[in-house]
């Protein structure tokens, strides 16, 4: 097979196992078995006529011939996705494949409903959505796009924004009654707060606006979670104050069953769709930027 082309799907393979560090962890990724990816990377192997990974019990590191296969694997499946692109604009069809991540909470209640409907729209896409409660490398790792709540982006990526948005602070009538309604932030300093440890922000530490001017106030309470739903659904026990999405708490309220405290005060939470630059010029990801641009703004409070 020595001297034969390389099928793209393969260079698709051992770039994922090059990220993944592993042919278990690469078969997961991918859909498939073990078995099958150690196949692809042993024809790719054969056709090439070199070898291309160490392989140890642990983990797998690329040769020095491996190295040089990578950064053409790369070159030659941006080049093929560059023309599925273009052929995708021309016919006014975005296709191929779309790896999406977010947050746990926002990706599962909003994200998720989206991708639904873009699918229906564009049914020639192939889209994965991956969600995650800590911070994502989205080009490390492998992903197209992520849409992320908060402003503050990566300086290497291409942010866009989809939404206006902002947290602000609330607790159950219940709550309010048995312990009083602050009247100041530095109040909240004798309340339980829900804190929610999310991705790399401070923990237990609230930076908000008022007036155009950030105020910080350190907050504790007996309870805390990575889970912003969790928390949420502690509000609604009346165990605490929260910090928390309109996108969330606007039904919440207009319901009664949770009151806005110190209304003065919030915190831009504004939702983005970011991605790699070398995306920029991507039809089929400048059609699902824009699909979801408008379906937030449709949905916006």
């Amino acid at each position: 097979m020595k001297g034969s082309t390389p099928l793209p799907e393969d260079l698709r393979v051992f770039l994922t196992v090059i990220r993944k560090s592993g042919f278990a962890s690469a078969a997961d990724e991918l859909g498939l078995s073990a078995a099958y990816v150690t196949k692809r990377i042993q024809i790719l192997e054969s056709t090439l006529g070199t070898r291309l990974l160490h392989r140890t019990s642990r983990r797998v590191s690329l040769t020095d011939d491996g190295e040089r296969v990578k950064v053409w694997a790369m070159r030659i499946l941006e080049d093929f996705q560059g023309m599925a692109d273009e052929l995708g604009d021309a016919h006014q069809t975005p296709r191929g494949r779309l790896h999406l991540c977010s947050s746990f909470g926002f990706g599962r209640n909003h994200v998720a409903p989206a991708v639904s409907m873009l699918a229906e729209r564009y049914p020639e896409l192939e889209i994965r959505l991956d969600l995650f409660d800590r911070v994502v490398d989205i080009v490390s790792e492998g992903f197209d796009l992520e849409i992320r709540v908060g402003d503050d982006l990566p300086g290497q990526h291409i942010g866009r924004q989809l939404v206006r948005n902002r947290r602000i602070l609330c607790a159950a009538p219940g709550y309010l009654e048995r312990r009083g309604t602050p009247q100041s932030l530095a109040d909240l300093e004798h309340h339980d707060c829900l804190v929610i440890k999310e991705r790399d922000n401070a923990f237990g530490v609230w930076s908000l606006e008022c007036d155009g001017a950030q105020e910080t106030v350190k907050v504790r309470g007996p309870l805390s979670s990575n889970s912003g739903e969790i928390v949420l659904q502690w509000a609604l026990d009346g165990r605490g104050i929260v910090l928390r999405s309109m996108w969330d708490a606007k039904p919440l309220l207009e319901h009664g069953k949770l009151v806005q405290v110190l209304p003065g005060y919030h915190q831009n939470a504004n939702v983005w769709a970011a991605y790699p630059t070398r995306l920029a010029h991507s039809g089929k990801l400048r059609a699902c930027v824009e699909f979801l641009e408008n379906h937030f703004m449709a949905l916006s409070i």
